[in-house]
């Protein structure tokens, strides 16, 4: 593992749905981290983890964020923790692109 990452050199690499890029920050066995690029009316559909807890931190955007049955509006500096075994999404109903810090933790 890189003690120093220079985020601007990393590759957003595709991700599994359209609309959504990542850059890798930190993949352990126990958990990791990536930057999240989410495009302007991109939405990640509801699913759960049952073997990890995920995290969000809002770096800029408005996205929203579903946890459970509640929704959130989440705006720079937002920090979001979806429970293990929680449904939840994330959207980008906007015209503008959203950055996120997310995370996982293995339970």
């Amino acid at each position: 593992m890189k003690n120093h990452i220079k985020t601007e050199s990393l590759v957003w690499e595709t991700g599994k749905v359209k609309g959504f890029s990542g850059k890798n920050l930190i993949n352990l066995e126990n958990g990791g981290l990536k930057m999240v690029r989410v495009k302007a009316q991109s939405n990640y559909p509801t699913h759960l983890h049952p073997e990890k807890t995920e995290y969000i931190y809002v770096i800029e955007g408005s996205p929203k964020i579903t946890i459970g049955e509640v929704n959130y509006n989440g705006v720079k500096g937002d920090f979001f923790i979806l429970p293990n075994a929680i449904k939840h999404s994330i959207e980008n109903n906007t015209d503008e692109e959203c950055q996120l810090l997310v995370g996982a933790i293995k339970v």
